[in-house]
């Protein structure tokens, strides 16, 4: 990767703070970001997944050199340690559960000089970490690439904005982006993005990313069913 180019767990919590204020805005943003994490691992070819299964497709690790990501690292060596192999699901949901994984993300892009950390108190008894932005550049070059590959034709879009388009997707942070009524009429365009119809002659990892984003969206009820039975006993 280029050292300036973003990861995509990077991009999809530019994505998912508010501008200003710094915080978080998507309810799911953690599992998002556990199949962006894994998204990314295949894209970089650091893991495949095992199509030799009918029924249960495993993880494997491809390639465990270090990464440029302190986040990437950690999850492919939970990958390499496990004892025993996993679907894309689990390890997604293991991903998102990772302690202060957001925290740890805006981290990174505040050393890129992207997001500022502040403390906010509230209620004065309270103290919480929030990421205003303080380079707009970045997103608005995120916003345009989903834009494009979202509200043209065109038969072939790049696999990393197509697997970011389904995240965001999936993690219902496209509404507040480009507004329900401006999507409505895109609906199928972004089937086929969800679905990687348009990434055109890419590369199996490419397209087995774009299904890691998929399976975050798949697991996302599991997780929301049992936030809501914790919290309610």
């Amino acid at each position: 990767m280029h050292p300036d180019q973003l990861h995509l767990h990077e991009e999809l919590l530019l994505l998912a703070l508010h501008d200003t204020k710094g915080t978080l805005g998507g309810a799911h943003t953690s599992i998002g970001l556990g199949g962006a994490i894994a998204a990314e691992l295949l894209l970089q070819e650091r893991i495949r997944i095992d199509e030799s299964r009918r029924w249960r497709k495993l993880v494997e690790v491809r390639d465990s050199r270090r990464t440029d990501d302190s986040i990437l690292n950690e999850c492919l060596k939970r990958i390499r340690s496990a004892q025993r192999r996993a679907s894309i699901q689990t390890w997604i949901t293991r991903f998102s559960s990772m302690r202060k994984l957001h925290h740890r993300v805006a981290e990174q892009l505040c050393a890129r000089r992207i997001l500022r950390a502040d403390e906010q108190e509230i209620l004065l008894i309270f103290k919480r970490r929030v990421f205003p932005e303080i380079d707009p550049g970045p997103e608005r070059e995120i916003i345009e690439r989903l834009r494009t590959a979202i509200f043209s034709d065109d038969r072939e879009v790049e696999p990393r904005t197509v697997v970011l388009a389904a995240l965001a997707h999936a993690v219902g942070l496209l509404n507040p982006t480009f507004g329900r009524g401006e999507l409505r009429p895109r609906k199928q365009r972004l089937k086929s993005l969800v679905k990687g119809d348009v990434i055109g002659r890419a590369t199996a990892n490419a397209v087995e990313a774009a299904q890691a984003a998929v399976a975050a969206a798949a697991v996302m009820p599991a997780i929301i069913a049992s936030s809501t039975s914790s919290n309610s006993g």
